[in-house]
């Protein structure tokens, strides 16, 4: 059995300040629950530097892999501890799905130039427990198979974070935020009218039966010497989520501040949280009542939602017992800082043979951003979309080396490389779909992540890879 180190502390910072204080180590990770609102989503919060082994993959499936890893670094600890005890923290990009599926035919395509795959081993991490307003630190001796060596390492690195920690108490009132505001101009890889067409082929394909429902978007593009730091704090402060990350990954980082839980897993149980059904969320108490009864009362929503729910079941009848497979809230609606939500709640039980690789590999990409038939979904989402979309639409999230998983969908979440950045947004297309509507969508869930890159007021959505007026949208 490994050495490892788990002592708990009273929380004294936030867990912003204490990110302050690791931003600049090498692959330093935040998965951040800075909307810790409802425990039962967002009641950890969990940070991690320097990283003992990197594991990165582009022209194949990475599960293999990831299993021996897992399988090599696996400690056997009492229930009741934190659920992420140091482990793997990664991504999957969406366009991965091409290796997974043999089906699936890709385009040559402009992309992202970023591996498919990315997962660092962490030996060591801080966890904040949001409910009990805890902070510990947890370390072990990961990659050392000696017990001497092992210890060493384990007491080694417990120190070095331990230092981090007492260092941030002295940063977070001087290290303040020092970039001013931005006006950079935003370009789509769509036009406005490129999209509407996009929009009714893909309803012409619904109505011939090929799809129930294909989730269409957009890349957005922009250049900026904002810092990626600079960016997540205005991206969090703008739109506080239960599943958002900072992820530095040398060359790129990527910054989250997604509402949906793609995949959980504690012991033998899943859970998966598919979200569909957008309205905006204004100031206004009025207009929030207005948008907040359109969206509960919107049969296309409902129906969208419910399409999603059924695709996830099967996605989990793959690897769970068939009968431990239930949805257990079917349609809940949730306020976010910008947006109004609809989302649903399906749980299963892993079958005794199959493990957490194996959901993932079940289950990704999330059905709630192709369509259904999934595999049908994607090909017209290749047909229609001019872009690969790298990270978005994939997922981020752990593997910790006592066994729980979770990975959230990379939606609201911005890929940074040098000072190009790139976002997406989409929605859900369905029989009943209006083109202007679905257009209109896609710019409302982009809003916050427009403003926290500095983009003016008026947006250039309209315009393909470069700058036009397109309407003012509401941040």
């Amino acid at each position: 059995m490994a050495y490892c180190i788990l002592k708990s502390y009273k929380l004294r910072l936030s867990p912003f300040e204490i990110f302050r204080a690791f931003k600049d180590r090498k692959n330093c990770f935040f998965l951040d629950s800075s909307l810790n609102a409802d425990y039962s989503l967002g009641r950890y919060s969990f940070l991690g530097i320097e990283p003992f082994h990197t594991l990165e993959v582009n022209k194949s499936g990475p599960f293999d892999k990831l299993r021996g890893l897992l399988d090599r670094y696996r400690l056997s600890l009492p229930q009741g501890n934190p659920p992420f005890l140091g482990g793997a923290v990664g991504y999957l990009s969406y366009d991965l799905g091409f290796i997974l599926e043999e089906k699936l035919k890709p385009q040559p395509k402009p992309d992202t130039q970023i591996p498919g795959c990315l997962f660092a081993f962490y030996n060591s991490a801080v966890i904040i427990d949001h409910l009990k307003n805890a902070l510990y630190i947890f370390s072990c001796g990961f990659p050392e198979t000696r017990y001497a060596a092992a210890r060493l390492l384990a007491e080694r690195n417990f120190k070095k974070i331990f230092r981090l920690l007492d260092e941030a108490a002295g940063i977070k009132d001087r290290d303040k935020l020092k970039d001013g505001p931005r006006h950079n101009s935003i370009g789509s890889n769509f036009t406005k009218e490129d999209y509407l067409a996009a929009v009714k082929r893909a309803k012409e394909y619904i109505k011939a039966g090929d799809i129930y429902q294909v989730n269409l978007s957009q890349q957005f593009r922009a250049k900026s010497d904002l810092c990626a730091f600079g960016i997540y704090q205005r991206l969090r402060r703008l739109s506080p989520s239960y599943f958002g990350a900072y992820f530095d990954a040398g060359d790129f980082q990527i910054l989250s501040s997604s509402p949906e839980r793609f995949l959980k897993v504690e012991g033998d149980t899943v859970i998966t949280r598919p979200m569909k059904g957008t309205r905006p969320c204004p100031p206004n108490t009025a207009m929030k009542k207005k948008f907040r009864g359109q969206l509960l009362q919107s049969a296309k929503d409902k129906a969208e939602l419910t399409m999603i729910v059924d695709l996830e079941r099967n996605d989990l009848g793959r690897v769970c017992s068939y009968d431990s497979v239930r949805v257990l809230r079917l349609r809940e609606l949730e306020e976010y800082s910008t947006v109004f939500q609809t989302t649903a709640t399906v749980c299963g039980r892993l079958h005794k043979n199959r493990d957490s690789i194996d959901l993932l590999r079940a289950c990704f990409p999330g059905g709630s951003i192709t369509g259904c038939p999934k595999i049908r979904a994607m090909e017209i989402i290749e047909e229609l979309e001019p872009g690969r979309r790298g990270i978005y639409t994939g997922c981020l999230g752990y593997f910790s080396f006592s066994g729980p998983m979770e990975f959230n969908i990379l939606i609201r979440s911005i890929l940074k490389r040098n000072n190009e950045l790139c976002f997406g947004a989409g929605g859900g297309i369905v029989a009943d779909s209006v083109a202007e509507e679905e257009y209109n969508e896609t710019l409302v869930k982009a809003a916050a992540m427009a403003k926290a890159i500095g983009a003016r007021d008026t947006l250039s959505f309209g315009c393909k890879d470069g700058p036009a007026l397109a309407g003012r949208v509401s941040p």
